[in-house]
């Protein structure tokens, strides 16, 4: 396992200010663009056909999410242009399995543009390594979940995933699992309240778009930092709402908040993570 500092990732983010390019839907976009900002990022949203092959070029990474399906033709447009210029590319195949339109465009996306890193939860990311239908809207089927007791299982499945994609893989749930092929590492920070808000799990798509710009060279680390400072600022953000009394509507700006506010040391300090040796 490589060495993972989170601390060093997030201080890339804040000293590089890497543009990030989000092709996402509607009902989360001005959360994506706002996480990015307040990681230190800054992110633009072009997703018109005519003009992402043109805006790509002057980004440093790119996330495309299937919540925005009209734009699939936009998403490859962008992603070719991205891969031959040698920007990352972050994929959230948003409801990857339940409909046959979605599986068809997960299908496109993943044969014809090369991604640095695929997250979604574990019914999208069971869609594509398996083939198979799933998930409960957006949300992860109560079958996928991953516990405790799935999570070795979990952890074949990312494995074989990021193999055969060359993607890592970031299965985001109680426990997020993360795997580039080789190496499994579990991380176990976040709050149940983090699935009360619409929008999480965008926002960590776009957070992981964000550290992989300011990381390229390093997909697996980035993607590990950038659900780790999620993670952590949920803890943040719900011991506010805790102590405040608010509820989730209040939550939503005081994650954003805490990844604005997040330090280095709160960071290192907070992430809860294992090496999987399955």
């Amino acid at each position: 396992m490589e060495q993972l500092d989170f601390a060093a990732r997030l201080r890339s983010v804040r000293e590089r200010a890497p543009l990030v390019q989000c092709i996402t839907n509607f009902v989360t976009v001005n959360d994506c663009a706002n996480i990015i900002l307040a990681a230190g990022g800054s992110p633009t949203m072009s997703h018109d056909v005519w003009e992402v092959e043109e805006a790509v070029a002057g980004v440093q990474a790119l996330v495309c999410n299937l919540g925005a399906i009209g734009d699939l033709e936009a998403m490859l447009l962008a992603g070719k242009r991205a891969n031959a210029l040698g920007i990352p590319v972050v994929l959230d195949p948003v409801a990857a399995g339940v409909t046959a339109l979605r599986r068809e465009a997960v299908g496109r996306l993943l044969s014809e543009v090369r991604f640095a890193v695929i997250r979604g939860n574990a019914s999208e990311i069971r869609a594509l390594a398996l083939g198979q239908g799933g998930g409960s809207g957006v949300d992860v089927a109560a079958g996928d979940a991953v516990t405790e007791g799935t999570l070795p299982a979990a952890a074949e499945l990312t494995r074989s995933l990021a193999r055969r994609t060359g993607a890592a893989i970031a299965l985001s749930g109680a426990v997020d699992v993360l795997s580039d092929g080789t190496q499994v590492l579990f991380l176990r920070n976040g709050v149940p309240t983090m699935a009360r808000i619409t929008g999480s799990g965008c926002m960590l798509t776009a957070l992981t778009g964000a550290f992989c710009g300011a990381s390229p060279e390093n997909p697996f680390g980035a993607a590990a930092a950038a659900m780790a400072a999620l993670g952590v600022a949920g803890e943040l953000a719900e011991a506010r709402r805790l102590q405040n009394g608010t509820g989730n509507a209040t939550f939503r700006n005081d994650l954003i908040d805490a990844v604005f506010n997040l330090t280095e040391t709160q960071l290192t300090q907070g992430v809860r993570y294992e090496i999987y040796q399955g």
